[in-house]
């Protein structure tokens, strides 16, 4: 199987899956175009959120069989079309968890005691103590929009700091410390609202200008989930009217480049979409690339070797008169197959269809 990493993805990851007999090659930061011409002779695409594989690279791909996202979200893949063209799409998508959430949490204490504008101040030389009187986060309600994975790790944290979590999901769901509410009552009751939602039909601008109008003033925005769940024109606008007090946002609607108007504002903090960039979180969501990597490979592509490769000898032993009893008698190296099953720990052999023989002579 030819495997091509598109984005960065952790070495010891890529050492795995060619030790386990995957061709990889590494090949990141190709344009659209690049990725196009590129793609044809490979079976599997290993990505993250840059490489966006759309219908243009599916079609040039008449040999891609599987695309694995390192990370979460998948609306940088056509999963629908992959899957109608019989691409397997697979994600990893508890990798990241721990880590998005720490960057959540982190933005939480950002927002509530202006440490990014305080530390820009002490640069510029000032020392301005009453400019800067935060709040605590202890005693205020933290609104999640969305509750998978992250939402329940961002969850946990949130309580065990003292504040009250309520959250919005379409599906009735059980989370420790927070309680289950109407989007609405997310809108109107949160002094700060976290979105964990993946970027669909449905979530698009999920947070617009109607929504904004339904909060409390003073309101703080944490978007570590998804570009594109945020109407940015509307955002600015309630910042700019006093509607929302700040915005901390590591994704954006259009990357890699963040809005520069919303950016130019002093309320809003940012990062360039590094919820999973951390140590722990690459190299556990390089482990999982390279075991469904590994897994399919052997369930698609070894297993079928191996299959035809005992094909091979069973008409070979046939050709030759070597028969069943004669393997009994004579052992594995009568006909090969039995060291052939015993190397690979896959298949049956030829002359017997059940696979506790091959097991008991492979000893």
């Amino acid at each position: 199987m030819k495997l091509l990493v598109c984005d960065k993805t952790a070495a010891d990851a890529i050492e795995t899956m060619r030790a386990a007999g995957i061709e990889v090659d590494v090949k990141t930061g190709l344009t659209p175009e690049e990725l196009v011409a590129t793609v044809p002779p490979y079976h599997a695409l290993v990505v993250r959120s840059a490489t966006k594989v759309r219908v243009p690279v599916i079609d040039a791909a008449p040999n891609l069989k599987l695309v694995i996202r390192g990370g979460v979200g998948v609306d940088n893949i056509d999963v629908d079309y992959a899957r109608s063209k019989g691409v397997t799409v697979l994600n990893t998508p508890g990798a990241s968890s721990a880590s998005v959430a720490e960057l959540t949490i982190g933005y939480l204490f950002a927002l509530a005691r202006s440490i990014p504008q305080m530390t820009a101040s002490m640069k510029a030389g000032k020392w301005e103590k009453k400019a800067f009187t935060g709040t605590e986060l202890a005693g205020k309600t933290l609104g999640l929009i969305g509750c998978g994975r992250i939402g329940q790790e961002v969850a946990r944290r949130a309580a065990a700091l003292g504040m009250t979590v309520i959250f919005y999901r379409r599906t009735p769901t059980e989370v420790a410390g927070a309680t289950q509410v109407s989007l609405d009552e997310v809108l109107t009751r949160s002094d700060y609202i976290s979105l964990h939602t993946p970027l669909t039909s449905e979530t698009h601008h999920i947070l617009n200008a109607a929504a904004f109008a339904r909060m409390k003033p003073g309101v703080y925005i944490v978007n570590c989930g998804r570009g594109g769940t945020i109407d940015e024109d509307a955002l600015y606008e309630a910042i700019v009217s006093g509607k929302v007090a700040g915005a901390a946002l590591d994704v954006f609607e259009e990357e890699p480049a963040a809005n520069p108007k919303l950016m130019a504002l002093d309320q809003v903090i940012g990062s360039p979409h590094v919820g999973a960039s951390t140590t722990e979180a690459q190299d556990r969501v390089g482990a999982e690339v390279a075991q469904l990597a590994i897994e399919f490979y052997r369930e698609h592509f070894a297993g079928g070797v191996i299959r035809v490769a005992c094909y091979v000898i069973r008409v070979a032993c046939y050709v030759t008169r070597i028969t069943r009893a004669t393997c009994e008698t004579r052992g594995r190296s009568s006909c090969g197959t039995g060291k052939l099953l015993r190397l690979h720990k896959f298949g049956r052999h030829p002359h017997q269809g059940n696979a506790d023989w091959h097991r008991d002579r492979a000893r």
